[in-house]
């Protein structure tokens, strides 16, 4: 069916899937589209309106990703957002940028010095609400015929606007949960300024999706799953039985690194949820040895993807006619390992960056384009418990990622229990609820400590504690400080290697949600 539709260019951002996806939640159909291949759909009747997404590079070095100006006299509203805005200053007249002096990453208040129609019955003139930044270059003079919406205390120009073209640009990001009603910002971009109505829902994107999965094997192909326990790859199996049924197998693969009693709680809760058949594998020897002496964390998910994919393949060769090896990858895996189109490399992700270059088994990653909030989403509609649809994320390098440097048995066994403290306290206080992720991380470090008039020489344990919607974008967690006292008094009191705690409160950005 053809909709009406936003077109989102995409410049490389981290966040561009996540701009697409506030779109969705708000019921409205959007395509992404890259720089090159831009201007034929942008001229579409159904386009109704342009975003401008962010990018790694600067506008100013040469073979960054452009437009040509003409692509401002379609006559279809644009918005630009970081490198979008900054885009827009340098290609039309008068608009100027600087590099570097300017930066802001994180929270920055910003102040609306003019609300125009995309800041209407939102803000105030003279208002200051928290917005979320990641730029290093900065507006510095508007273009012709663009007047100044709003400026941070550093950043003269963090919102502009043509108001007779319904040309815009935001140095903050509104996509991102942490810009304080950043969603209605879009909308009223979307529904005011391009005059578009509702006409996407999440039901449209399961049954798109079953048929998608269809139309890529044959009738007698039978697809292999690798279940870790979570969200992703429960909800990617919900997805692919609807589309094939009894054609699936699961395999979980207990690689030595999970945390104390996960394994035992994965096995009693897919024997609720699942009919396909799935096979408990005990690998934790192998994955152990191969990541003996290594303390480089980009190798260390590399072994570990490249593990995971010998032990699928050998579990492929019993079983009858196995086409694809489905995983639960997601959009914030793929942008991270810098597989997207423009996009920086973050960090590997074991079921991405992490895979050989040759494989026996064609992959099938149903949510590979969709972030963890509408993830859960599908799995609601599907059906699936409450408990596996909101269990908290756990990287499937597990904790090879919270051990800084070599993972060694000894270290595994300290960070086992420190985390199961650490998240135990969290959940008789009642706020684990209220917690996207919880863990403790163990550094490749000693420091000195006393304890009984004695001298100790023993690990630091540090706790992460974060709230996010789409692991693009996390805020750290405020527990209460009494509760931060219990928890690093059990610690220190109930594991004679560890001498000190400290608490992690660094948001994404600047840092990562992990530590590896």
């Amino acid at each position: 069916m053809e909709r009406d539709k936003l077109a989102v260019i995409n410049f490389g951002g981290q966040y561009v899937r996540l701009i697409a996806r506030k779109i969705r939640e708000l019921g409205v159909y959007c395509e992404i589209v890259d720089p090159e291949n831009a201007y034929d759909l942008c001229s579409s009747q159904r386009v109704k309106g342009i975003i401008l997404s962010g990018g790694p590079d600067s506008v100013q070095e040469e073979g960054a990703p452009v437009l040509d100006q003409s692509f401002f006299d379609l006559g279809k509203p644009v918005l630009g957002i970081c490198y979008g805005m900054q885009l827009m200053a340098e290609i039309l007249p008068g608009g100027r940028i600087e590099d570097g002096s300017l930066s802001e990453y994180g929270r920055a208040e910003v102040k609306i010095i003019d609300t125009d129609v995309l800041f209407e019955d939102i803000f105030e003139r003279g208002e200051v609400f928290t917005a979320w930044m990641s730029h290093g270059d900065s507006v510095v003079k508007e273009p012709e015929d663009f007047e100044i919406l709003a400026e941070t205390a550093s950043v003269p120009i963090v919102a502009m606007a043509d108001r007779q073209k319904n040309l815009y640009g935001v140095q903050f990001h509104p996509e991102v949960t942490h810009t304080e009603r950043g969603s209605d910002i879009l909308a009223n971009f979307i529904f005011d300024i391009c005059g578009l109505e509702e006409n996407w829902q999440i039901s449209d994107i399961v049954q798109d999706r079953v048929e998608q999965i269809k139309s890529v094997l044959d009738d007698d192909a039978n697809v292999l799953i690798g279940l870790s326990g979570g969200v992703d790859s429960s909800v990617a199996a919900a997805l692919i039985q609807e589309a094939v049924g009894d054609r699936l197998t699961g395999i979980f693969i207990d690689h030595g690194l999970l945390r104390q009693g996960e394994a035992e709680q994965v096995k009693k809760s897919f024997s609720q949820v699942f009919e396909f058949p799935i096979k408990f594998i005990d690998a934790s020897q192998r994955f152990l040895g191969q990541l003996e002496g290594v303390s480089d964390p980009e190798e260390k998910r590399n072994i570990i993807g490249r593990e995971f994919i010998k032990v699928f393949e050998q579990e492929a060769e019993d079983l009858e006619n196995v086409t694809h090896l489905a995983q639960g990858t997601i959009y914030s895996d793929v942008i991270e390992s810098g597989l997207d189109q423009n996009a920086a490399l973050i960090k590997s992700h074991h079921n991405v960056g992490g895979l050989p270059e040759r494989m026996e088994l064609n992959l099938l990653e149903p949510l590979r384009e969709f972030f963890k909030d509408e993830v859960r989403r599908i799995g609601e509609e599907l059906g699936l418990p409450e408990d596996v649809v909101w269990r908290q994320p756990f990287p499937g390098p597990g904790l090879a990622i919270r051990v800084i440097g070599e993972v060694t048995r000894e270290k595994l066994a300290l960070l086992r229990k420190a985390d199961y403290i650490f998240r135990e306290e969290l959940q008789n206080s009642g706020i684990s609820d209220k917690v996207w992720q919880s863990f403790a991380v163990l550094p490749d470090m000693k420091s000195v400590g006393v304890m009984g008039d004695t001298r100790t020489y023993g690990y630091p344990i540090i706790l992460r504690a974060v709230d996010s919607e789409e692991a693009m974008t996390a805020d750290w967690v405020k527990i209460p400080h009494e509760l931060l006292d219990k928890i690093a008094g059990r610690i220190v009191n109930e594991m004679e290697q560890i001498n000190r705690v400290v608490y992690d409160v660094s948001s994404k950005p600047p840092a990562t949600i992990e530590w590896e």
